[in-house]
């Protein structure tokens, strides 16, 4: 590519006829081309133009003109690329409003007096709000601005002199946009500074052209449109107080961002852009010649634009850093978030700049607001030198391959799929509707459901009429009724190629679609998502459990669209960091944190639950996944409860929480409790109430419902003298009880004790008291009793009469093991110190046998006995059922081999 940058700049006719203008713009311009436009320097070469004697509007006419042909210069001299020519432009737009605004509202104030509100008695003041490229940053050079008035409160003018005339705050506000609008767009013969569109205010052009904060919040909630959600994620405060723009904030952030993932976004985009594709094929079919257009046409940048704002209205609501008003930054939050490939996001971005580009060098031409390439050969060559092309083949070629890539991006987020076109409501229509509907017969769907292999096919009939005719589904908007029919009907042929148990899984999926019914976004993403909905389905087939998690966390929908989010690994480090990040985007607002921990609980959770029941993991990896889920919840608690303490006296709490039970021993299940207890090592005389409010306000994060359920319960009856114990010993403390008052069962409890989270050096030392306490030589018959004793005392309470073998409970099971475990590691632990270690039971009985203190084969087997045991617990839990029973024969082998090592052990 070689072309002349001067020849480039001096192709544009507005350049040339303004340079041309007047002699001394040479030597102005040689002087702006080397600065950095930003307000500063608006305001001087502003206060140039009035100094020598140029009214406001036609001084910032004249920078208007100015700034432009300087950008022409340094963008197509080489100097300048996208985001100085598009930063420009906004800071220079934001500037002129501001100026003007100010000066009108001195001449308004001293004819009328004071905007003054009924209620607040505090002064008005006009908020203008910048749309569309303006508010999200990337104005281009010969953009219009979209804009919309708004003011806090009504009331009226305080006078204070008998000349000026009392106005209404509506009226004095309305006064003020007309004077402002036409101080910026009126023609004169300094052209014009920008033109202003006041088309997206709340009722469009029949709406009045100011509203109160009253106004716009009656407006946005009962007559607001979807297509008015995505025109106000680009709104941003060009003037006004802070204070007046956090309010307007609060009013429209709940009309933007749904608290829910928002996949009835997709359709609303979908028919939005439908309408604008309608409109330009329209004209190109018109005027053929003035194809091309790189803003609206397929491809262009409308629709890498509705690529990035989809997501912020799906997500925006429960993830702050989406509510970034500028495409190209949401891109790059898009990829960081994993919501797009990297490589993706870039080519994106590579579009998005070619095609801004090339719209800026349409506007470079003759200073026109235009986004299609011109008609003229010569001036379609023009273009493409401009952007670096020797000829206009090359250019069109780029030009092609972009639109192509980008139409592609789109087509993969907004294609129908079905398939084909649709309006909003048409997922009923069809072949779907064809099948079932909700008006067909008990004896028409039976048949049906025998044909695709149900079986109980006339209960399963009655089941699905049932829901169908529920109060609850009758009383839903026409369209969401549609679309529920619509996914059962789809729904049955899934459920008949994945599962040969019919009936009880379509009872279980009709549960759930009863409970998101009401939730029109919800069925809208497993309407744009088929293989979300196979998945619910393969998942619910699975388990029961999953079932009724699923329908109480409906939110956990989102989880299921992305195959690389469910099979990676999880990255703890990467996960504690995006919950840290999450808490403090909410700080200072308790019951949204306490939501955001429950939200990354049951995402995680969904992930390994779609691993585990596709056999990814064994028991043992799940449980220490779930553990360590835990750890990272239970530490990031800790530390924001902490930063929120108004009291606290150091940075970092010198607390720490340890784990007992199944979260000690990482085996922690689905559902399990955490059994904990805290320590502290703090000298500080208010330390001991600090910690304990720590401590109290920890179990009550953990346990509290909300919105989104409960995170844990917490068991803190181990903590030293249990329930008549302080809730947080300090360590000091704890060591005494351990060493010399604890009843056996706590030592045996402790054998599958560690630390969890908080200070790592308080953790240390428990560590250190914890193996100085297992290491204590004992006297063996006296222990020996004790556990038996205590053995003997959770037996009777756990009575089984129902010829099943329950698995954790009756003799040969798992808690027989668990004490086999613990005895061994009291008794030998003084003499081989590597029992200390906290590494399962299954490593320990397997060490046990190297060590020789148990014969390794049967060892051996016990550990397979405790793994298969555990397997088995795991699967029935997943079925809904909380007692694991078994057939006796079915573990027969593996009970007499636990009895076998139980008889070699306490013989």
């Amino acid at each position: 590519m070689t072309n002349d940058p001067q020849t480039n700049i001096a192709a544009s006719r507005f350049y040339t006829r303004w340079i041309n203008g007047n002699p001394a713009r040479v030597t102005q311009l040689a002087q702006t081309a080397r600065l950095s436009l930003n307000k500063t320097s608006f305001a001087a070469l502003l206060q140039s133009e009035t100094a020598a004697g140029a009214s406001l509007p036609a001084a910032m006419r004249r920078v208007r003109n100015l700034t432009i042909a300087t950008l022409i210069q340094r963008d197509l001299g080489g100097l300048a690329d996208l985001a100085e020519v598009v930063d420009t432009m906004t800071a220079f737009a934001d500037f002129a409003v501001q100026q003007h605004l100010a000066a009108l509202t001195a001449d308004l104030i001293a004819a009328h007096g004071t905007p003054t509100g009924a209620e607040s008695g505090l002064a008005q003041q006009m908020i203008v709000l910048g749309m569309g490229k303006l508010g999200g940053g990337e104005l281009n050079v010969s953009s219009d601005i979209d804009l919309i008035f708004v003011y806090p409160e009504d009331g009226e003018t305080v006078t204070t002199a008998p000349a000026q005339r009392q106005l209404s705050n509506q009226e004095f506000f309305t006064r003020l946009g007309r004077r402002l609008i036409a101080a910026l767009s009126e023609i004169t013969e300094d052209g014009f500074t920008f033109r202003v569109d006041m088309a997206l205010r709340p009722n469009g052009a029949s709406g009045p052209l100011v509203a109160s904060f009253a106004m716009v919040e009656e407006y946005l909630i009962v007559q607001g449109r979807e297509w008015e959600r995505y025109a106000w994620v680009k709104a941003r405060a060009l003037t006004g107080r802070v204070e007046d723009i956090a309010t307007l904030d609060k009013i429209v952030r709940p009309f933007v961002y749904r608290r829910y993932l928002d996949y009835g976004s997709i359709d609303a985009i979908r028919n939005m852009h439908a309408q604008i594709r309608a409109e330009v094929t329209r004209q190109e079919t018109r005027h053929p010649e003035r194809g091309n257009n790189v803003k609206l046409g397929r491809g262009g940048i409308r629709e890498i634009e509705f690529l990035a704002q989809v997501f912020q209205l799906i997500r925006g609501g429960r993830d702050a850093a989406l509510r970034d008003r500028s495409t190209r930054r949401t891109l790059r939050i898009l990829a960081q978030k994993q919501l797009f490939s990297q490589d993706v996001i870039d080519r994106l971005l590579q579009a998005y700049t070619f095609l801004r580009n090339t719209e800026h060098r349409l506007q470079y031409l003759d200073d026109a607001q235009t986004h299609t390439l011109p008609v003229a050969d010569s001036d379609k060559l023009t273009i493409a030198r401009m952007m670096g092309f020797d000829d206009l083949h090359a250019f069109m070629a780029e030009l092609d391959a972009q639109h192509t890539f980008v139409a592609q991006q789109f087509d993969a987020i907004f294609s129908d799929p079905k398939g084909h076109a649709k309006d909003a409501d048409e997922i009923g229509d069809a072949a779907l509707r064809a099948v079932l509907t909700d008006s067909d017969s008990e004896d028409t769907i039976s048949a049906y459901l025998a044909e695709l292999g149900f079986d109980q096919a006339g209960d399963a009939a009655k089941r699905l009429l049932a829901t169908w005719h529920s109060p609850r589904l009758q009383s839903l908007p026409e369209a969401s009724r549609d679309k529920l029919v619509a996914l059962v009907n789809a729904s049955l042929p899934l459920i008949e190629k994945v599962t040969d148990a019919r009936f009880v899984t379509l009872g279980r999926l009709l549960d759930f679609l009863e409970a998101i019914a009401r939730r029109a976004a919800y069925l809208a993403l497993l309407t744009e998502y088929p293989h979300a909905l196979e998945r619910v389905i393969r998942m619910i087939a699975a388990s029961d459990w999953a079932a009724k998690y699923l329908t109480r966390h409906p939110l956990l929908l989102d989880e299921l669209l992305d195959d690389h989010t469910l099979k990676a690994v999880p990255d703890w480090n990467a996960f504690a960091r995006d919950c840290q990040r999450q808490l403090d985007e909410v700080r200072g607002d308790t019951e949204r944190q306490m939501d955001v921990l429950r939200e990354i609980h049951h995402a995680q959770l969904m992930r390994l639950l779609a691993q585990d029941l596709v056999g990814g993991l064994t028991v043992e990896k799940l449980a220490d996944h779930l553990s360590e889920l835990a750890d990272r919840l239970v530490g990031a608690t800790i530390h924001t409860i902490w930063q929120m303490l108004p009291n606290r006296h150091r940075e970092e709490p010198k607390f720490a929480v340890i784990a007992y039970g199944k979260l000690g021993s990482k085996e922690l299940g689905y559902a399990s409790d955490l059994d904990v207890i805290f320590l502290h090592d703090d000298d500080d005389q208010e330390a001991p109430a600090l910690y304990a409010k720590l401590a109290q306000r920890f179990i009550t994060w953990m346990t509290s419902h909300t919105p989104a359920g409960i995170l844990f319960d917490i068991d803190i009856a181990l903590r030293p003298d249990g329930a008549s114990g302080l809730l947080v010993s300090s360590v000091t403390s704890f060591e005494k009880y351990e060493m010399h008052s604890a009843w056996q069962w706590e030592h045996q409890a402790l054998t599958r004790a560690r630390f969890c989270a908080g200070d790592a050096q308080v953790g240390a030392r428990f560590e250190s008291i914890r193996e100085k306490v297992l290491r204590q030589r004992r006297d063996v018959d006296k222990l020996k009793h004790d556990v038996l004793d205590m053995r003997g005392k959770l037996h009777k309470a756990h009575q089984n009469r129902t010829g099943l073998f329950d698995l954790k409970h009756d003799r040969g099971g798992m808690i027989d093991i668990e004490f086999i475990v613990q005895y061994l590691v009291l008794r030998h632990a003084c003499d081989q110190p590597r029992l200390t270690g906290d590494i399962g039971n299954i490593a320990l009985l397997k060490l046990f046998g190297e060590l020789g203190l148990v014969n390794a084969a049967l060892g051996g087997a016990v550990a397979d006995a405790y793994r298969l045991f555990r397997r088995l617990q795991h699967q029935i839990r997943l079925q809904g059922d909380d007692r694991a029973r078994v057939e006796k024969d079915q573990v027969a082998d593996q009970v007499n081999a636990v009895l076998s090592l139980w008889d070699q052990v306490f013989s």
